[in-house]
């Protein structure tokens, strides 16, 4: 059986509260078998250390996600950063950025509290796991003073152009996520792929329970569905599957290489 690596899943979150379990279950009979996990904010850190605690195949991100930021985001960040100096052992830092898709009122907050959560990423040489919706051009402005560092981590869900896909790639120590939107039957985002993004820079991804592939699109997604991800992305790079899950597996070990040693 191939192996692949979900590279951002929240099978700790409420949508899993009755069968939280058995979507762990079926992910490793699926193939899946590891299960990175980023944090959303404090008010999910316990069911996220739950979880992890209770599964081998899953690893704990800790950071604070940009919807979350609002007027009491000091406090807020706060609680996360307490329990990312507790000693508990995190893979990376995540999920992290800017989202300005709804809401753009704390435009320039978000760009502060990504701006620290790249500290401690630097600090504690733990790769960073980007979300961006909305907001690229922002989030160059806040990347670009760490353009020649040791910062690695993932530009999570990528959706963008060529152009946007080209300002990522710049940033050479990072790979882009592709999760259950490239099956989608309007999106461009296979196109942008094969023209402009070698498979050396993409990891697959989950984001469940958001963004089902098809054909299972409508309904809650999982881990287990990353294989029709990869299936996808076979098709796109025109190679099979072994192939898919031995390069994708790389790439994701490469940016959690702290996490090689398990399992």
């Amino acid at each position: 059986m191939v192996q692949l690596i979900d590279t951002h899943t929240h099978l700790f979150a409420e949508e899993f509260e009755e069968d939280r379990d058995l979507a762990v279950i079926r992910a490793v009979e699926a193939g899946v078998t590891r299960l990175f996990m980023p944090n959303i904010d404090e008010t999910s850190v316990d069911a996220l250390l739950s979880l992890c605690e209770s599964h081998k195949e899953c690893y704990p991100l800790i950071g604070f996600h940009p919807t979350s930021v609002d007027a009491d985001w000091k406090e807020r960040l706060a609680k996360v950063e307490k329990v990312f100096c507790s000693g508990r052992r995190f893979y990376g830092i995540g999920e992290v950025g800017l989202d300005l898709y709804w809401d753009a009122t704390f435009r320039k907050e978000q760009m502060h509290v990504l701006d620290i959560q790249i500290g401690w990423a630097l600090e504690a040489d733990l790769p960073l796991i980007i979300h961006c919706r909305n907001a690229q051009d922002d989030l160059m402005q806040v990347m670009e003073p760490y353009h020649n560092t040791s910062l690695r981590g993932i530009f999570h869900s990528f959706s963008g152009t060529e152009e946007e896909a080209a300002e990522l790639l710049a940033y050479k120590n990072f790979m882009l996520g592709v999760n259950g939107i490239v099956t989608f039957k309007k999106s461009t985002l296979g196109d942008v792929l094969k023209s402009t993004v070698p498979l050396e820079r993409v990891v697959l991804e989950t984001d469940s329970p958001y963004l089902a592939p098809v054909p299972h699109r409508g309904r809650r997604n999982e881990s287990a569905y990353l294989c029709d991800t990869a299936m996808k992305l076979c098709s796109i790079y025109s190679v099979d599957m072994e192939t898919m899950a031995v390069k994708t597996t790389g790439n994701a070990l490469k940016v959690f290489d702290n996490a090689t040693g398990r399992l």
